[in-house]
């Protein structure tokens, strides 16, 4: 199994209660995929250096896991297509 990096913003008008949803929603998807995860840092609301769709702050997330590529490839294609995601990238760590 490979270390990996991901890191996403999601959007600054979403509740408590989305967030929590959403980051769940992406860690039981790694886990499903049969990756591990590892750590997972709720960063906070955070100005971004651009706008993005509108936006000038975004809730940002990292999320330090174990998995094989699939399981890299699964996440991002999820993260392209989620609404409430701004901005992501997924990296592989040195181990």
């Amino acid at each position: 199994m490979r270390a990996f990096e991901t890191m996403y913003i999601l959007r600054p008008d979403l509740d408590e209660e989305a967030i929590d949803a959403a980051v769940e929603r992406f860690k039981s998807l790694i886990e499903d995929q049969g990756g591990t995860v590892e750590n997972i840092d709720k960063w906070g609301k955070r100005r971004l250096a651009y706008e993005i769709e509108g936006c000038r702050e975004g809730f940002y997330v990292l999320v330090h896991w174990q998995g094989d590529s699939a399981v890299s490839r699964e996440l991002e294609r999820v993260l392209k297509i989620t609404g409430e995601v701004l901005r992501h990238i997924n990296v592989r760590r040195e181990q």
